[in-house]
Protein backbone atom coordinates (compact mmCIF):
# COMPACT_ATOMS: atom_id res chain seq x y z
CA UNK A 1 0.00 0.00 0.00
CA UNK A 2 1.56 3.04 -0.79
CA UNK A 3 1.99 6.60 1.44
CA UNK A 4 0.13 9.02 0.03
CA UNK A 5 3.09 11.54 -0.84
CA UNK A 6 3.92 8.39 -3.35
CA UNK A 7 -0.11 9.01 -4.75
CA UNK A 8 1.71 12.73 -4.86
CA UNK A 9 0.15 14.02 -2.38
CA UNK A 10 2.74 16.70 -1.13
CA UNK A 11 2.25 18.20 2.30
CA UNK A 12 3.77 21.49 3.42
CA UNK A 13 6.94 22.51 2.02
CA UNK A 14 9.37 20.73 4.18
CA UNK A 15 11.57 17.86 3.12
CA UNK A 16 10.96 14.53 4.72
CA UNK A 17 13.59 12.23 6.06
CA UNK A 18 14.64 9.31 3.81
CA UNK A 19 11.99 6.32 5.55
CA UNK A 20 9.45 9.35 6.06
CA UNK A 21 8.73 8.38 9.60
CA UNK A 22 9.31 8.37 13.13
CA UNK A 23 12.60 6.54 13.21
CA UNK A 24 14.18 9.36 10.71
CA UNK A 25 15.21 10.57 14.03
CA UNK A 26 18.01 8.56 15.52
CA UNK A 27 17.89 6.12 17.65
CA UNK A 28 14.25 5.50 17.92
CA UNK A 29 12.69 2.60 17.66
CA UNK A 30 9.41 1.12 16.96
CA UNK A 31 7.84 -2.43 17.43
CA UNK A 32 4.09 -3.86 16.94
CA UNK A 33 2.31 -6.96 18.00
CA UNK A 34 -1.12 -7.31 16.01
CA UNK A 35 -4.01 -9.76 17.04
CA UNK A 36 -6.36 -10.71 14.56
CA UNK A 37 -7.94 -13.81 15.77
CA UNK A 38 -11.38 -15.57 16.65
CA UNK A 39 -12.42 -16.13 20.00
CA UNK A 40 -14.60 -18.66 22.10
CA UNK A 41 -17.10 -16.64 22.13
CA UNK A 42 -20.10 -16.25 19.13
CA UNK A 43 -18.69 -13.08 17.55
CA UNK A 44 -15.70 -12.07 19.54
CA UNK A 45 -12.48 -11.09 18.06
CA UNK A 46 -9.69 -9.98 19.11
CA UNK A 47 -9.02 -6.79 16.30
CA UNK A 48 -6.10 -5.21 18.00
CA UNK A 49 -2.68 -4.98 19.34
CA UNK A 50 0.34 -3.22 21.22
CA UNK A 51 2.99 -0.71 19.59
CA UNK A 52 5.96 0.47 21.73
CA UNK A 53 8.03 3.63 20.89
CA UNK A 54 11.59 3.59 22.23
CA UNK A 55 13.32 7.04 22.29
CA UNK A 56 16.98 5.66 22.16
CA UNK A 57 18.42 2.10 22.56
CA UNK A 58 20.07 2.56 25.69
CA UNK A 59 18.50 1.62 29.26
CA UNK A 60 15.50 4.84 29.58
CA UNK A 61 15.21 4.65 33.03
CA UNK A 62 19.19 5.25 33.88
CA UNK A 63 19.56 7.93 30.62
CA UNK A 64 16.17 9.60 30.43
CA UNK A 65 15.09 12.07 27.79
CA UNK A 66 13.30 15.47 27.53
CA UNK A 67 9.77 15.18 26.96
CA UNK A 68 6.29 16.63 27.11
CA UNK A 69 2.79 15.95 26.64
CA UNK A 70 -0.29 18.30 25.85
CA UNK A 71 -4.03 17.86 25.51
CA UNK A 72 -5.85 18.79 23.14
CA UNK A 73 -9.00 17.49 24.06
CA UNK A 74 -8.80 15.32 27.40
CA UNK A 75 -11.07 12.25 26.90
CA UNK A 76 -8.48 9.98 26.96
CA UNK A 77 -7.26 7.25 29.66
CA UNK A 78 -3.51 7.60 29.13
CA UNK A 79 -0.95 7.23 32.46
CA UNK A 80 2.51 8.47 33.15
CA UNK A 81 1.34 11.93 31.69
CA UNK A 82 0.89 13.79 34.93
CA UNK A 83 5.07 12.81 35.91
CA UNK A 84 5.94 13.67 32.53
CA UNK A 85 4.82 17.43 32.52
CA UNK A 86 6.11 17.89 35.95
CA UNK A 87 9.71 16.67 35.71
CA UNK A 88 10.08 16.99 31.97
CA UNK A 89 11.32 13.88 31.10
CA UNK A 90 10.32 10.08 30.06
CA UNK A 91 12.12 7.02 31.73
CA UNK A 92 10.31 4.17 29.87
CA UNK A 93 8.84 2.90 26.53
CA UNK A 94 5.94 5.17 25.20
CA UNK A 95 2.99 2.47 24.56
CA UNK A 96 -0.10 2.58 22.61
CA UNK A 97 -3.06 0.27 22.75
CA UNK A 98 -6.78 -0.23 23.26
CA UNK A 99 -8.95 1.64 26.42
CA UNK A 100 -9.15 -1.73 28.37
CA UNK A 101 -5.75 -2.58 27.58
CA UNK A 102 -3.63 -0.05 29.53
CA UNK A 103 -3.52 -1.91 32.52
CA UNK A 104 -2.22 -5.02 30.74
CA UNK A 105 0.43 -3.30 28.83
CA UNK A 106 1.39 -0.69 32.07
CA UNK A 107 2.01 -4.24 33.43
CA UNK A 108 3.81 -5.69 30.89
CA UNK A 109 6.25 -2.92 30.11
CA UNK A 110 6.93 -2.20 34.20
CA UNK A 111 7.96 -5.75 33.89
CA UNK A 112 10.50 -4.86 31.52
CA UNK A 113 11.60 -1.88 32.94
CA UNK A 114 12.13 -3.58 36.58
CA UNK A 115 13.64 -6.57 34.73
CA UNK A 116 16.83 -3.92 33.15
CA UNK A 117 16.80 -2.23 36.57
CA UNK A 118 17.02 -4.23 39.80
CA UNK A 119 17.47 -1.07 41.90
CA UNK A 120 13.90 0.81 41.38
CA UNK A 121 11.57 0.32 44.00
CA UNK A 122 14.41 -0.80 46.43
CA UNK A 123 17.35 1.52 46.58
CA UNK A 124 15.84 4.00 44.08
CA UNK A 125 12.19 5.76 43.69
CA UNK A 126 9.71 3.95 41.32
CA UNK A 127 9.20 4.18 37.46
CA UNK A 128 6.80 5.89 35.75
CA UNK A 129 5.12 4.25 32.87
CA UNK A 130 3.58 5.87 29.46
CA UNK A 131 1.12 3.89 27.50
CA UNK A 132 -1.35 5.76 25.19
CA UNK A 133 -5.17 3.87 24.41
CA UNK A 134 -7.76 4.37 21.86
CA UNK A 135 -10.93 3.02 21.74
CA UNK A 136 -11.35 0.11 18.99
CA UNK A 137 -14.52 -1.63 20.40
CA UNK A 138 -16.36 -1.18 16.92
CA UNK A 139 -13.86 -4.31 15.17
CA UNK A 140 -12.23 -5.67 18.77
CA UNK A 141 -13.89 -7.91 21.16
CA UNK A 142 -12.62 -4.93 24.26
CA UNK A 143 -14.78 -6.45 26.74
CA UNK A 144 -12.75 -9.70 26.81
CA UNK A 145 -9.69 -7.86 27.04
CA UNK A 146 -7.21 -9.97 25.11
CA UNK A 147 -4.05 -7.63 25.36
CA UNK A 148 -2.07 -9.47 27.83
CA UNK A 149 0.97 -8.17 29.79
CA UNK A 150 3.50 -10.45 27.31
CA UNK A 151 2.20 -8.72 24.03
CA UNK A 152 3.83 -5.47 25.73
CA UNK A 153 7.05 -7.57 26.09
CA UNK A 154 7.26 -8.69 22.99
CA UNK A 155 6.47 -5.16 20.95
CA UNK A 156 9.52 -3.96 22.95
CA UNK A 157 11.54 -6.73 21.95
CA UNK A 158 10.20 -6.25 18.24
CA UNK A 159 11.37 -2.62 18.33
CA UNK A 160 13.70 -1.56 15.59
CA UNK A 161 14.84 1.55 13.96
CA UNK A 162 13.86 0.10 10.72
CA UNK A 163 11.15 1.74 8.73
CA UNK A 164 7.62 1.79 10.55
CA UNK A 165 5.03 -0.48 9.32
CA UNK A 166 1.46 1.39 9.27
CA UNK A 167 -2.15 0.97 8.70
CA UNK A 168 -3.83 -1.81 10.71
CA UNK A 169 -1.17 -2.97 12.96
CA UNK A 170 0.25 -3.28 16.54
CA UNK A 171 -2.38 -0.88 18.32
CA UNK A 172 -3.71 0.43 15.02
CA UNK A 173 -5.57 -2.83 14.11
CA UNK A 174 -9.04 -1.78 15.16
CA UNK A 175 -8.49 1.70 15.16
CA UNK A 176 -11.18 4.05 12.53
CA UNK A 177 -10.18 7.41 10.91
CA UNK A 178 -13.43 9.41 9.35
CA UNK A 179 -15.28 6.40 9.38
CA UNK A 180 -12.62 3.95 7.40
CA UNK A 181 -9.84 2.25 8.50
CA UNK A 182 -7.39 3.97 10.48
CA UNK A 183 -4.42 3.33 12.65
CA UNK A 184 -1.04 3.65 12.96
CA UNK A 185 0.82 6.45 10.32
CA UNK A 186 4.17 7.87 10.02
CA UNK A 187 5.96 10.78 8.62
CA UNK A 188 9.07 12.79 8.91
CA UNK A 189 10.69 16.65 8.16
CA UNK A 190 14.27 18.28 8.08
CA UNK A 191 14.33 21.50 9.33
CA UNK A 192 17.68 23.18 8.30
CA UNK A 193 19.51 25.91 9.13
CA UNK A 194 22.80 26.81 7.33
CA UNK A 195 24.72 23.35 7.76
CA UNK A 196 23.07 22.06 11.01
CA UNK A 197 19.69 20.14 10.54
CA UNK A 198 16.86 18.48 12.80
CA UNK A 199 14.43 16.02 12.36
CA UNK A 200 11.33 15.71 13.12
CA UNK A 201 9.30 12.98 13.14
CA UNK A 202 5.66 11.85 13.85
CA UNK A 203 3.40 8.61 14.45
CA UNK A 204 -0.13 8.74 15.19
CA UNK A 205 -2.55 6.51 16.52
CA UNK A 206 -5.69 7.59 14.26
CA UNK A 207 -9.81 6.71 16.18
CA UNK A 208 -11.55 9.74 15.05
CA UNK A 209 -13.54 11.63 12.59
CA UNK A 210 -16.76 10.99 10.77
CA UNK A 211 -16.43 10.49 7.09
CA UNK A 212 -18.58 14.15 6.48
CA UNK A 213 -15.52 16.33 8.57
CA UNK A 214 -12.59 14.81 6.56
CA UNK A 215 -11.69 17.53 3.87
CA UNK A 216 -10.81 15.39 1.24
CA UNK A 217 -11.15 17.24 -0.95
CA UNK A 218 -8.14 19.21 -0.53
CA UNK A 219 -6.42 16.08 -1.46
CA UNK A 220 -7.72 14.89 -4.28
CA UNK A 221 -10.95 14.80 -6.45
CA UNK A 222 -13.24 12.39 -4.83
CA UNK A 223 -16.09 12.62 -6.93
CA UNK A 224 -18.52 9.62 -6.58
CA UNK A 225 -16.89 8.71 -3.24
CA UNK A 226 -19.40 7.60 -0.95
CA UNK A 227 -19.38 8.32 2.65
CA UNK A 228 -19.00 6.06 5.17
CA UNK A 229 -22.14 5.95 7.91
CA UNK A 230 -19.53 4.84 10.64
CA UNK A 231 -18.21 7.04 13.31
CA UNK A 232 -15.63 5.57 16.25
CA UNK A 233 -16.90 5.24 19.55
CA UNK A 234 -15.59 7.46 21.33
CA UNK A 235 -12.88 8.29 18.79
CA UNK A 236 -9.26 9.48 19.65
CA UNK A 237 -5.81 10.23 18.48
CA UNK A 238 -2.82 9.70 20.06
CA UNK A 239 0.09 11.51 18.35
CA UNK A 240 3.98 10.65 19.11
CA UNK A 241 6.49 13.85 18.29
CA UNK A 242 9.98 12.87 18.60
CA UNK A 243 12.58 15.64 17.64
CA UNK A 244 16.74 15.79 17.78
CA UNK A 245 16.66 19.31 17.91
CA UNK A 246 18.14 20.50 21.52
CA UNK A 247 14.90 21.99 23.18
CA UNK A 248 14.05 22.54 26.73
CA UNK A 249 10.38 20.72 28.00
CA UNK A 250 8.59 24.05 27.65
CA UNK A 251 10.04 24.21 24.20
CA UNK A 252 9.07 21.05 23.24
CA UNK A 253 5.76 21.88 24.58
CA UNK A 254 5.46 24.84 22.47
CA UNK A 255 6.33 22.49 19.31
CA UNK A 256 3.88 19.71 20.06
CA UNK A 257 0.92 21.81 19.83
CA UNK A 258 1.34 22.53 16.83
CA UNK A 259 0.49 18.86 16.07
CA UNK A 260 -3.21 19.98 16.45
CA UNK A 261 -2.53 22.26 13.40
CA UNK A 262 -1.99 19.03 11.34
CA UNK A 263 -5.22 17.36 12.96
CA UNK A 264 -7.49 19.95 12.34
CA UNK A 265 -6.41 20.32 8.82
CA UNK A 266 -7.58 16.75 8.17
CA UNK A 267 -11.27 17.82 9.21
CA UNK A 268 -10.69 17.42 13.14
CA UNK A 269 -12.51 19.70 15.59
CA UNK A 270 -11.42 17.88 18.77
CA UNK A 271 -14.82 16.71 19.46
CA UNK A 272 -16.90 16.25 22.84
CA UNK A 273 -15.65 12.57 23.01
CA UNK A 274 -12.42 12.08 21.48
CA UNK A 275 -9.26 11.79 23.65
CA UNK A 276 -6.85 13.65 21.51
CA UNK A 277 -2.93 13.96 23.23
CA UNK A 278 0.51 14.68 21.69
CA UNK A 279 3.80 13.03 23.79
CA UNK A 280 6.93 14.39 22.39
CA UNK A 281 10.39 13.93 23.38
CA UNK A 282 13.61 15.24 21.78
CA UNK A 283 16.79 12.77 21.92
CA UNK A 284 19.03 15.93 21.93
CA UNK A 285 19.73 14.88 25.87
CA UNK A 286 20.14 12.20 28.02
CA UNK A 287 19.35 12.96 31.47
CA UNK A 288 21.50 10.64 34.11
CA UNK A 289 19.31 8.68 36.63
CA UNK A 290 21.49 9.62 39.61
CA UNK A 291 24.82 12.22 39.62
CA UNK A 292 26.77 13.61 42.26
CA UNK A 293 26.51 16.70 40.24
CA UNK A 294 24.51 20.16 41.87
CA UNK A 295 23.89 21.58 38.16
CA UNK A 296 22.82 20.45 34.87
CA UNK A 297 23.99 22.32 31.74
CA UNK A 298 21.69 21.65 28.36
CA UNK A 299 22.13 23.06 25.43
CA UNK A 300 18.50 24.57 23.93
CA UNK A 301 18.33 26.51 20.58
CA UNK A 302 17.22 30.48 21.01
CA UNK A 303 13.61 31.06 21.32
CA UNK A 304 13.46 33.99 18.89
CA UNK A 305 15.46 32.10 15.96
CA UNK A 306 13.60 31.40 13.06
CA UNK A 307 14.16 27.98 13.31
CA UNK A 308 11.11 27.53 16.12
CA UNK A 309 9.31 28.50 13.59
CA UNK A 310 10.41 25.62 11.28
CA UNK A 311 9.84 23.20 13.99
CA UNK A 312 6.35 24.61 14.71
CA UNK A 313 5.72 24.10 10.81
CA UNK A 314 7.24 20.37 11.01
CA UNK A 315 4.57 19.29 13.85
CA UNK A 316 1.98 20.45 11.95
CA UNK A 317 2.71 18.85 8.32
CA UNK A 318 4.23 15.76 9.84
CA UNK A 319 1.21 15.32 11.82
CA UNK A 320 -1.22 15.71 9.24
CA UNK A 321 0.79 13.42 6.60
CA UNK A 322 0.88 10.80 9.26
CA UNK A 323 -2.84 10.67 9.84
CA UNK A 324 -3.25 10.60 5.86
CA UNK A 325 -0.44 7.95 5.75
CA UNK A 326 -2.92 5.90 8.60
CA UNK A 327 -5.64 5.91 5.95
CA UNK A 328 -3.43 4.94 3.17
CA UNK A 329 -1.98 2.31 4.94
CA UNK A 330 -4.59 0.68 5.99
CA UNK A 331 -6.59 -2.28 4.58
CA UNK A 332 -10.55 -3.34 5.08
CA UNK A 333 -10.90 -5.27 8.09
CA UNK A 334 -13.49 -7.65 9.58
CA UNK A 335 -13.47 -7.94 13.25
CA UNK A 336 -16.03 -8.71 16.34
CA UNK A 337 -19.80 -9.61 15.29
CA UNK A 338 -18.70 -9.50 11.48
CA UNK A 339 -18.13 -5.72 11.90
CA UNK A 340 -16.66 -4.43 8.48
CA UNK A 341 -14.36 -1.67 7.72
CA UNK A 342 -13.18 -0.11 4.75
CA UNK A 343 -9.95 1.24 3.83
CA UNK A 344 -10.09 4.78 2.33
CA UNK A 345 -9.30 5.06 -1.69
CA UNK A 346 -7.48 7.53 -2.23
Amino acid sequence: MPKVREMGIVIGTLSTGEKNCITDVAGVRVGHVTLDEKMNQDGAHACTGVTAILPHEGNLFQQKVTAASYVLNGFGKTTGLVQVNELGVIESPIMLTNTFGVPAVTQGTLQFMLDMNSEIGLSTGTINIVVGECNDSYLNSIRESPITPEHALEAIRKASTETVEEGAVGAGKGMMCFGYKGGIGSSSRIVIHGSTNYMVGCMVLSNFGQSSEFLAHQYVATNGHSESILSPTDGSIIIVLATDAPLSNRQLTRVIKRCGIGLGRTGSHFSHGSGDIVIGFTTAHRIAHQSDQLVETHIQLREDHPIMNQLFAAAAEATEEAILNSLSQAQTTIGRNGHKVEAYQF
